[in-house]
């Protein structure tokens, strides 16, 4: 889609107050197990330093943290960080664009992003970012609304999306418009085999995935490689980075 990202900011910065609660319903308590499986895939360790992007309100960040570990919270809505700001205010909150993030290169143990990347204008430039911005052998943790592979799971699901969702957050959510956007997005974003060709093609290595849900959701792991010559080659794909201004 074309993504606007003063307008998808604004979206969010409205809805922002509801939208843990307004995503427990949509995902019918699925949220919650999604949650607990990105941070599993994370396995945070006390003493590392994590960066959560799209973080939103905080509730992974702070799931995150639990652990042990330093967790970065960033997202680019004012409405969301303040929330999340509000609701967790033991956690660092930095607002900031995905496809610019204001770190240098090799920070972060671990980076992750939930259902966040479909909504960045130039996911792979913020790809590009997150593996920058990740220390060599780092973690990569990304999860993402995908295609489920059966075809009468994607019949039901198509049908969700299309009746009982928009029903549901207009009976919820405050800005109901902003679910039909969800909609858009989630039947517009590729599938999980073109998700791991653009982890492997911005340099990550070990890239795999694994579906959540009979594949509403996939789970997406990658590591960036020790080995200079690969980082390297990866860097020269790339390209030169998008400035900060």
């Amino acid at each position: 889609m074309d993504k606007r990202p003063d307008e998808v900011s604004g979206m969010f910065s409205d809805v922002a107050r509801g939208y843990d609660r307004t995503n427990d319903l949509l995902s019918v308590g699925n949220s919650v197990l999604w949650r607990i499986a990105t941070v599993n895939a994370i396995d945070p360790q006390p003493g590392e330093r994590i960066l959560d992007v799209a973080a939103g309100t905080g509730t992974s960040s702070a799931a995150i943290a639990k652990r042990g570990a330093t967790v970065v919270a960033v997202d680019f809505s004012p409405g969301m960080i303040e929330e999340g700001r509000r609701r967790h205010p033991e956690l660092e909150f930095i607002e900031a664009d995905a496809e610019r993030l204001p770190f240098g290169d090799e920070e972060f143990d671990a980076v992750t992003i939930s259902f966040g990347l479909r909504n960045i204008a130039h996911p792979l430039v913020a790809l590009g970012e997150l593996y920058r911005v990740l220390k060599p052998g780092g973690r990569l943790v990304i999860c993402e609304f995908s295609h489920p592979p059966s075809a009468l799971m994607r019949a039901g699901y198509e049908a969700y999306l299309k009746v009982a969702l928009p029903l549901v957050a207009k009976l919820s959510s405050t800005n109901p418009a902003a679910y039909r956007y969800l909609v858009e997005s989630i039947q517009q974003w590729p599938d999980q085999q073109q998700l791991s060709k653009w982890i492997r093609g911005v340099g990550f290595t070990r890239v795999a995935h694994r579906n959540l849900t009979a594949g509403v959701v996939a789970l997406h792991r990658g590591r960036k490689p020790v080995d200079p010559a690969i980082r390297a080659s990866a860097a020269r794909r790339r390209g030169p980075r998008k400035p900060t201004t």
